[in-house]
């Protein structure tokens, strides 16, 4: 089988280095370019481009994505950016947020790529690999839930599977409210109401949230969920509960 070949789009010589040296060691070959310029004249000879938005001097990675759809929109494209650019992102592209992703994810990236351009079946975990960008975004001190309409978790973070005292695989498939049935009457109102008015609902109160009281403890939550439109289509909401602070009974 032929080789991958991969465009690198970055002004900065020493992150072409680094990535170029990485990808070769996994197999694949690499063309690298600085400008939107160089890059321009090699759309042509390449598999999968990953283009660093922002490159100085008013130029942008976005512009080759741009000229790339045009002229071969069954290339692939990966935004290397801090922020969104929310023309590239939809299902024959990936939104890689620099200071979050690592090389690993890059790689899981031009792997998925790669097994469709052989005509491979590809599964890509959605709920991981999108949710947990949610997550980097919100802290690792914030409990977050992401479930459709009915309470039916998509993905919890680390934090809130600590706090339940479960493995987070074991929360994918089951049901907020028939697992925790006294959060009924609180809760599961509010989050289909969210789900389908797509509006967001701020809480701080005295009641538990996620688990129950702990003897001599209530927990004090600053609650935010807000809606959220799933890998699977449908709207769904993002569950965030922050701990404000302790308040022991006596």
């Amino acid at each position: 089988m032929e080789p991958v070949r991969v465009l690198l789009l970055d002004d900065h010589p020493e992150n072409l280095l680094l990535r170029s040296t990485i990808l070769r060691k996994y197999g694949y070959l690499t063309e690298t370019a600085s400008t939107v310029e160089e890059a321009g004249q090699m759309l042509d000879g390449i598999d999968i481009a990953v283009l660093d938005y922002h490159l100085g001097a008013g130029k942008f990675g976005t512009d080759v994505a741009a000229e790339l759809r045009r002229r071969r929109p069954e290339v692939p494209i990966i935004i290397l950016s801090a922020t969104l650019e929310r023309r590239f992102g939809g299902v024959e592209d990936m939104h890689l947020l620099k200071g979050y992703s690592s090389i690993d994810d890059l790689l899981t990236a031009l792997r998925s790529f790669e097994a469709r351009l052989r005509g491979k079946q590809v599964v890509v975990d959605a709920r991981d690999f999108f949710y947990s960008r949610i997550n980097m975004a919100m802290g690792d001190d914030v409990v977050l839930e992401i479930l459709d309409a009915e309470g039916n978790w998509q993905y919890v973070n680390e934090t809130c599977a600590r706090l339940l005292e479960h493995p987070r695989e074991w929360f994918q498939g089951r049901n907020m409210f028939e697992e925790m049935p006294e959060l009924v009457p609180d809760w599961l109102e509010t989050i289909r109401t969210v789900a389908e008015t797509r509006e967001t609902y701020m809480d701080r109160t005295w009641r538990g949230l996620l688990n129950l009281p702990r003897r001599g403890v209530e927990w004090v939550w600053n609650v935010l969920i807000f809606p959220i439109t799933l890998h699977t289509r449908e709207t769904g909401v993002v569950l965030t509960a922050r701990i404000l602070e302790r308040k022991t009974i006596l």
